[in-house]
């Protein structure tokens, strides 16, 4: 089932995008939510009426975004933890903890937008994360956690 995001949604897409998924999840959560609404003819129409209006914005945001890009990239970030043997951590090192770090640094980046493969980190290293700025910016970074 074809639907039209009206909000953000993890793991979904971004607001004003067309996804498709189950007509349960559809029927069942998004749409009762308001989160989304279903992608007739009519709603087609007039989001690509709404999208064309907000091109010029939208190439304003795009540029912002590229730029935080570029000087996060240049950024390097090591997140320090607690160790106990053998190189693992006492706790583990997530999004919220990258967020959190990039933030102290003054970069602000929402924790929902940030994916760390396997969610958790759990041992020192160098990692890479995935993080989306704007719905067409997105980017790899790498980051070292190390002890305390």
């Amino acid at each position: 089932m074809d639907i039209i995001l009206k909000a953000d949604v993890e793991n979904l897409g971004f607001k004003d995008e067309i996804v498709t998924v189950k007509h349960g999840y559809a029927r069942n959560y998004l749409i009762p939510q308001g989160m989304a609404e279903l992608a007739t003819d009519s709603a087609r129409k007039v989001l690509a009426e709404n999208l064309k209006q907000k091109a010029h914005k939208e190439q304003k945001l795009i540029d912002e975004a590229n730029k935080l890009a570029e000087n996060i990239k240049s950024f390097e970030l090591k997140i320090s933890a607690k160790v106990g043997s053998g190189n693992k951590l006492f706790g583990s090192i997530n999004n919220q903890n990258l967020a959190e770090a990039l933030s102290e640094n003054g970069f602000q980046v929402d924790k929902k937008y940030i994916q760390i493969p396997g969610n958790t980190i759990k041992s020192l290293g160098s990692y890479t994360a995935k993080i989306r700025l704007h719905r067409e910016v997105a980017l790899e970074y790498n980051f070292e956690v190390i002890a305390k």
